[in-house]
This record gives structure tokens, C-alpha cells and sequence, in this order.
């Protein structure tokens, strides 16, 4: 595991990576939405169809988040982990019933996302949709149809403006499927009202970070930031070697709750629509002595006098639209986490960019 002297450095790719998303989202939407594999993928709907998002770790969280927008704008969908497919055809992908497939895949090389896409298209003859962040993959070879945002690949381990590009990809193409224009110009707008929030708050939320010593990382949501929780829970393990869980909001009452203490970060990714019982609880938790943070578009008083720390995005776009804003948050955390250990998140323990099994593709 690599070091860092934190007083000289930092991790050079991730942090950077981070902080690109806002013009990496405009310059990958704009390419997409002028591509003709846009309009090949938007072909290969059929009415009535389920939509199942297939992939691996931060990818099937991806996959969680498209599937909620997918349900959103009318369209019936599914997220699954690509070892499901495979172990559990009949269970996932249930005979008699039409499908249109979207593997997920940074690398296009995942093992299990390939075999799946095999399986798929040439053992039960499925077309299958592809979006990677690499020109020329296997997942390419095997897939139907490929969506491409070369632009939005990293140099680091962990996904960061992968997730969030892949994420308003898959968004961008739902609203072609669908017809909602009016959402499609709202993830085109996403990018130059998230940019003013890079300019400040992540050096706040470092020196919160830096200012307490914690031991547990708890992440909740409800409803479409269910799929963010989860890839904030996986940033702080991957970038700090930390331990963290996930919970919908409502069910941390029922059992997890006993955790609760000033060492616990519970960390609240506050919706829209449930924001009332989520603060609820909220309140709970912090009566019972944890240590609270708050990401929200509009956090009210309740929230604030029960938050230790306070993200407000103040986005003037629709809930589904502003996912990956909230994704951002999560990154920033899992990095500053792991530097106030004295860790590199560029090199993550244990890890590399791309699992292949067998090494095999």
C-alpha cells in the first residue's frame, strides 16, 4: 500500500478525475447525443419490454440508479449483478418474457459482464446494449449495439467520472426511448450548475473530515439515491480501506441503529419526495450521539440543526436528473478519508482497475 505525505501531496488522478466531471458530463452527452449509436440503442426498444441493467460493483450501483430513472420515465426496468445472470439465469431472466439487455462496463474486459453478454446474445439469441469507457472492447464485440464516452475513462482504480458519465448516458438514452425531452435538456444542463460547487465546498468537506476521528461509515438513502448510497459506501472502502455499510434510510431504525455513536458517520443522501421520514430519522440518530452528515438539494432547518455537516446543492433540476450531482459527494469523501489515513487512493490496496478472471476475457 502507497503512502502519502500529506503535506506535499495528493493523489494526482483521482482527486482530478473528481473534479473533471462537470465538463467530462457536457462533452460526453454532447458526443452521445449525437451518435448514431444512440439512435441504434433507442431502436432496440420494444413496447413492453423489461430493461435490465447489468454489471459489477460500482457498475451495478450504476446499474440500481439507471434502473430508477428507467421506472421514472415509464419504462419498465431492473438492476442485477452480473454473477446473477450467470448463476441464476432462471431466477433473473425468467423464459417468456421480452428483455433488452444494457451491459455496464468501464473497461468493456469485466469477466463476468462478457460471459454475461455471451450468454445473452449468442445462447438465448438477446441483443444486447453496451456502454463502456474504451474504444474497441470485448464487451464491444459481443454487444449489439456500443455506447462509447471514450472521453470520460480514468487513469485511476476506482470509478469516478465513469460512474457518473455511463450514469447520464444510460439517463440520456431513456429520455430518447421515452420521448421526454424536457429531462434529456435537464441532464444536458446538470454540468454548469454542479460546476460552482466545486469551487468551495470539497476544502469544507476535507476539513471535516480531517477534524474527527470515526470508525465506522454508514451511507442511507431511499427511492432512485438508493444506487448513490451504495457507491459512496463503496468509495470510502476502496479509496480509505475503511469499513462501510449501506442501508435505506427507514430500515437503519430496525436493528443497525445500535451502532449509532460520535465515532459513526451516518451519512444522509436526503430525497425529495420521502425527505420528511428521512429526517425523522435523521433526528434519531443524532439524539443517539452519531456523527451526521447531510446531502441534499434543499436541506431545511430540521435537517440542519441535526446535521454535523450540511451539502446543499440547490440544483433547479428534476430529482432523477440531479443523481449524479449526488454521486460526487461520496467520491470526494472516500478520497479525503483515505488521505487523512495517510493512504493513497490512487492505489487502493487489493485492487485493480479491471477484475478478469482466469485471465480471461
Amino acid at each position: 500500500m502507497n503512502v502519502v505525505d500529506r503535506s506535499t501531496q495528493q493523489p494526482v488522478h483521482t482527486l482530478n478525475e473528481i473534479l473533471s466531471q462537470p465538463q467530462c458530463w457536457s462533452d460526453c452527452l454532447r458526443q452521445l447525443a449525437s451518435s448514431d449509436a444512440l439512435t441504434s440503442a433507442a431502436t432496440l426498444a420494444k413496447p413492453g419490454a423489461e430493461w435490465i441493467f447489468i454489471g459489477c460493483g460500482s457498475s451495478y450501483y450504476l446499474a440500481m440508479c439507471a434502473a430508477a430513472t428507467f421506472n421514472h420515465l415509464g419504462l419498465p426496468a431492473r438492476a442485477i449483478p452480473a454473477s446473477e445472470v450467470l448463476l441464476y439465469p432462471e431466477l433473473s431472466i425468467p423464459a417468456g418474457r421480452q428483455y433488452v439487455p444494457v451491459m455496464i462496463s468501464r473497461s468493456g474486459q469485466t469477466s463476468e459482464v462478457l460471459q454475461a453478454a455471451r450468454m445473452l446474445e449468442q445462447n438465448m439469441n438477446v441483443r444486447t446494449i453496451a456502454i463502456t469507457c474504451t474504444p474497441a472492447s470485448p464487451l464491444e464485440s459481443l454487444s449489439s449495439v456500443t455506447l462509447k464516452l471514450l472521453l470520460a475513462d480514468e487513469k485511476s482504480t476506482v470509478m469516478t467520472r465513469s460512474f457518473t458519465s455511463m450514469l447520464l448516458g444510460l439517463q440520456y438514452l431513456g429520455s430518447r426511448v421515452t420521448g421526454h425531452d424536457r429531462f434529456g435538456r435537464a441532464l444536458l444542463d446538470l454540468h454548469g450548475q454542479v460546476r460552482p460547487l466545486l469551487e468551495g465546498t470539497p476544502a469544507r468537506l476535507q476539513e471535516f473530515v480531517q477534524a474527527r476521528k470515526l470508525a465506522d461509515y454508514v451511507f442511507l438513502a431511499q427511492g432512485p439515491l438508493f444506487g448513490i448510497a451504495n457507491e459512496a459506501m463503496l468509495k470510502v472502502m476502496e479509496s480509505s480501506c475503511s469499513y462501510a455499510q449501506v442501508f435505506h434510510t427507514m430500515e437503519f431504525r430496525h436493528g443497525p441503529k445500535s451502532i449509532a455513536a460520535p465515532e459513526t458517520l451516518i451519512a444522509f443522501f436526503l430525497s425529495e419526495s420521502s425527505c420528511e421520514s428521512e429526517v425523522e430519522v435523521l433526528e434519531e440518530m443524532k439524539k443517539l450521539g452519531a456523527t451526521t452528515l447531510v446531502i441534499g438539494n434543499t436541506v431545511d432547518a430540521r435537517a440542519r440543526n441535526a446535521a454535523d455537516f450540511v451539502i446543499e446543492m440547490g440544483l433547479q433540476l428534476p430529482e432523477y436528473a440531479r443523481l449524479a450531482a449526488y454521486a460526487v459527494w461520496g467520491q470526494l469523501y472516500g478520497v479525503y478519508t483515505g488521505l487523512n489515513k495517510g493512504l493513497n487512493p490512487d492505489s487502493p490496496k487489493n485492487l485493480t482497475r479491471v477484475v478478469v478472471l482466469n485471465g480471461q476475457y
